[in-house]
Order: structure tokens, then C-alpha cells, then sequence
């Protein structure tokens, strides 16, 4: 497997759990926390996402939570470009900016401002351009696996055969097709959450490992989600113990960045790991 992943020149070593901040410059975000409307507000989670122990910042101004109505690319732009500008000139040596985007459009002008990542929930599925821009951009290319758009996704969680094996070849179909785009720094997510039951999530969760056979680091992302707060039957804002459980059981299973709203706690668990690990 890669253990590094080439950032604009800057390299990102995965040979240790990396922990990516959430920043949602949303009305809508499932938690409300993590919203951010202003640049300055945004800022100042920057800076505190690095003093905890962040590399990388995922800026977003689309919320994809289950049910959510998919917004132009202008109005995703008018949310987030002040933003990633503002942290890729007071933050750009300190933390790696990735912008969180289904389109094209919108990962070309946020990589000319500083984001040098593109974390996609569609995997390319909902703009044709998003692919061959990622291939032309030259930057790490973050391939999720869902079902459908965000509105959808919920209705489509039949898996004949089984929630596992079909991630697996949507994935290393995907991953073919990157490659033949010369798109060559790739992470995978399996999309907890997007298109999957609760159960599956778990049993997404539990076989983690056996995405390694696929060569490529793995990103986690289950903060504060519907499984923590559904089988906990307890709310989002509650959620901070049992998606600590889950990001060391994420870890447990190879896990090589956890994308999370609570850095300093997802910090502490990357630590303790190593420490047991040594």
C-alpha cells in the first residue's frame, strides 16, 4: 500500500493514522457544530483543529446527509471559496486544504485557491466533468462509495450480494477506471452512511480490512453518524463516545485518516493506538 499521498508537491505520510477536520460552511449539516457562516468563524476552528493535532482541513458547503437536496455549483462556490482562500493564506504551510465537492466546477477553483484534495461522496457518478478535471487538477482524489444522491440513497440499500463484496467491486471497478485516467493518488472510503443500513455500516466497519487488498490507504468517516446515534439511541450531539469507539475499532482495522468533528478527541486515540501498538 501507498503510505504517502502527494499533495501539490507536499508529502502526506499515512504510515500513522492522519486525523481530517470537518468544516461544513452549511445551514443544514446533521450537526449543527460543525456549521461555520463566516470566514472568520472558520478560521478560528482552523487554528484549533491544527493545535489539535489535524493535517488536514475538509471544507464543504453541501450538506449530503440523508435526504438532502443537492445545491448549484455557484452557491456551493459562494460558500466555501471565501473560505478555503482565507485558510490556504493564513494556514496554507500548516495543515492540507481538501475540499469536499461532486463537482468539477468547483474542484478546479478551490485547488487554484489552495485545496489540495478532493474528497467526492459521488465517485464521478453525479457530474461527467468531475473525473477528467481530477485527472487534469493532478490532486489526491478521495472515491466514495454510494448508491444514489443524497435525497435517494436511503431507498437503495438492497445488496444481493452482500453490503461487502459489492463496495469492494464498486470500488475496484472505480479504481480501474481512475487509473486509465492517470489519476494516480487515490483514497477510499466506503461511504458509511450513504446508501447503507445501520447493520450494514457495522458490518462495513467490521471487514475493514479486507479493503487493504486493494492497495490504497483508507479513509473512515464516522463521526457523530446515524450508527452511533441510532443504536445508541441518543442524538448527534451526544455522540462523542461511541464514535470514539468506532474510530478505534476503525484504526484496529487499517484505517489511515478518520475524517472527524472532534479532533482532539480522535487525536487521543491515535496516540493510545500507538502506544499499544509499541
Amino acid at each position: 500500500m501507498s503510505k504517502i499521498l502527494n499533495i501539490e508537491g507536499r508529502l502526506l505520510a499515512l504510515n500513522r493514522p492522519q486525523i481530517m477536520g470537518i468544516l461544513n460552511a452549511t445551514p443544514d449539516s446533521f450537526y449543527t457544530q460543525s456549521r461555520q457562516q463566516t470566514v472568520l468563524e472558520a478560521l478560528h476552528i482552523v487554528e484549533k483543529m491544527i493545535q489539535e493535532g489535524a493535517s488536514i482541513v475538509d471544507v464543504g458547503g453541501m450538506s449530503t446527509r440523508p435526504g438532502a437536496a443537492l445545491i448549484s455549483p455557484d452557491e456551493e462556490q459562494t460558500r466555501i471559496m471565501p473560505i478555503i482562500s482565507a485558510i490556504a493564506q493564513h494556514f496554507g504551510e500548516a495543515i492540507f486544504i481538501s475540499v469536499d465537492t461532486i463537482y468539477g466546477s468547483t474542484a478546479k477553483v478551490a485547488v487554484e485557491a489552495g485545496a489540495g484534495i478532493i474528497n467526492d461522496i459521488s465517485a464521478g457518478q453525479f457530474d461527467p466533468n468531475m473525473l477528467p478535471m481530477v485527472a487534469q487538477l493532478r490532486v489526491p482524489y478521495i472515491l466514495m462509495h454510494t448508491t444514489d444522491i443524497p435525497a435517494r440513497m436511503q431507498q437503495k440499500t438492497d445488496y444481493p450480494q452482500g453490503v461487502v463484496t459489492t463496495v469492494f467491486q464498486f470500488l475496484a471497478q472505480k479504481i480501474q477506471h481512475l487509473r486509465q485516467l492517470g489519476i494516480i493518488d487515490i483514497v477510499l472510503d466506503l461511504g458509511f452512511g450513504f446508501g447503507k443500513t445501520t447493520e450494514q455500516n457495522f458490518t462495513l466497519l467490521h471487514h475493514l480490512d479486507s479493503f487493504a487488498a486493494l492497495g490504497l490507504p483508507l479513509l473512515v468517516g464516522v463521526s457523530r453518524k446515524g450508527m452511533v446515534w441510532r443504536t445508541l439511541q441518543i442524538s448527534p450531539d451526544e455522540a462523542l463516545n461511541g464514535t470514539t469507539v468506532l474510530h478505534t475499532l476503525a484504526i484496529q482495522q487499517g484505517a489511515n485518516i478518520l475524517r472527524v468533528h472532534d479532533v482532539a478527541a480522535a487525536r487521543q486515540v491515535v496516540e493510545l493506538m500507538e502506544v499499544g501498538r509499541n
